[in-house]
């Protein structure tokens, strides 16, 4: 039973000194998307007059709500009746 133990334990110990990898990705500020988008906090009446109406409207979804509108360069997600993340769009380098 021992060594049982002691050799369960070995094991766990020789697992738990293995090196991880993680890659960093970094983006040039020149290749970030450099776009007026709605900001934290603000109410969907405040985003449509500010930015117009969306392309297309998403939800609600889920508890609490979560709706999505999204414009021709960034998506704009809701809880309730507030922004809590506004998203740029994904634009391929030379489109």
């Amino acid at each position: 039973m021992k060594k049982t133990l002691l050799i369960i334990l070995l094991s766990c110990s020789a697992l738990i000194t293995l090196p991880t990898f993680a890659e960093t990705v970094r983006v040039p500020i020149g290749q970030q998307a450099d776009i007026s988008k709605p900001r934290t906090g603000i109410n969907k009446a405040s985003v449509e007059a500010q930015f117009g109406e969306p392309i297309s409207k998403q939800g609600p979804v889920g508890d609490p709500p979560i709706t999505s509108w999204e414009y021709a360069d960034f998506v704009v997600y809701f809880e309730y009746d507030h922004v809590i993340h506004s998203v740029a769009k994904h634009r391929p380098q030379g489109n």
